[in-house]
């Protein structure tokens, strides 16, 4: 059984996409920059600033050890959503996309990537996406290449 996605049940998760933009529901893909937040992320940080806003694995007081608990916890639903097997894999919480994309970039890239190796991108992808391949490949030797788009900008499997 198929279930349909229901579009507007899934915009009303998501405050700021109430405001209609010239007179038009937003649509929004800046995502790489800043993600818009749904009701339940923006509940869930107000709760931590205000009720135990505290650094996590190092304070021995008890609001410490409740951010602590609650970041834990967040990092398990995260790798069980992701199907990560219990002591496989590790689940890295960063700022954002774009240090995301970097810490990737920069860690994996700059131990694997030799001269002659090739980094395939879209040319649709976010800039932040490109800046930390391109900028590898500089350091490394490797090349940068971007498949072909159809006029209809999509892209084929033989691609």
């Amino acid at each position: 059984m198929t279930e349909t996605l229901n579009v507007q049940s899934l915009r009303d998760e998501f405050p700021a996409l109430k405001e209609p933009m010239r007179g038009h529901d937003l649509i929004y893909f800046d995502n790489g920059a800043t993600s818009l937040k749904p009701h339940r992320v923006i509940g869930a940080v107000t709760e931590y600033y205000r009720e135990y806003s505290a650094n996590i694995h190092r304070g021995v007081y008890e609001m410490s050890g409740r951010a602590t608990a609650a970041y834990d916890d967040a990092r398990t639903t995260v790798k069980r959503l992701l199907h990560v097997p219990d002591g496989e894999g590790e689940v890295i919480f960063t700022r954002g996309t774009t240090e995301s994309i970097n810490m990737v970039a920069v860690g994996w890239g700059g131990r694997h990537l030799t001269a002659g190796d090739e980094i395939v991108l879209s040319p649709m992808e976010h800039h932040s996406n490109m800046v930390p391949w391109q900028q590898i490949a500089q350091r490394t030797g490797a090349k940068v290449s971007y498949f072909p788009l159809t006029d209809d900008g999509s892209f084929t499997e033989d691609a």
